[in-house]
């Protein structure tokens, strides 16, 4: 199993930072352009538990994928979990956090994935997929700091 925890304080409040996480449109402002995302399944303007979201993106060296999602345990205004149901990983379990943070806004993204195919798939992650993640989530920091203000803090964990 593998984690990524990225932690960001942003110069907004809590809840302007909810509606633009709850919506599901605004998932493609927040993919690096390299991706090529695009949404394949009829979205609503704000997400609700058991939504299933199905999107494609362009993987490089592995060519176009499709990535079936759930959104679950949504607490509004402040946790979901987006789930793969169908995608690249043998598992992707993506926690999103929210708080109010000395007036503005503390965002922890916590991901527990597991890639397929055994010693090779821990080989690729080693060479690749580690690195692929933490630029796509450095694009997503970049793209809430642009959006929200002055980006206070940026903090990656193993």
């Amino acid at each position: 199993m593998h984690i990524l925890e990225r932690e960001i304080i942003l110069d907004t409040d809590p809840n302007t930072l909810w509606e633009f996480l709850s919506t599901p449109m605004n998932l493609n402002d927040l993919t690096p352009p390299e991706l090529h995302f695009q949404l394949l399944s009829e979205v609503p303007d704000k997400m609700y538990n058991g939504l299933t979201i199905l999107y494609e993106i362009q993987i490089p060296l592995f060519g176009k994928r499709r990535w079936l999602t759930e959104i679950k345990h949504i607490e509004a205004g402040s946790f979901f979990v987006d789930e793969q149901r169908v995608g690249p990983y043998k598992l992707w379990y993506h926690q999103h956090r929210i708080e109010a943070f000395d007036k503005r806004t503390r965002m922890v993204d916590r991901v527990c994935y597991q890639l397929p195919f055994g010693a090779l798939g821990l080989l690729v992650h080693r060479l690749w997929i580690k690195n692929m993640l933490e630029t796509i989530f450095s694009y997503r920091t970049t793209r809430l700091a642009e959006r929200f203000g002055e980006q206070i803090n940026d903090k990656t964990f193993p």
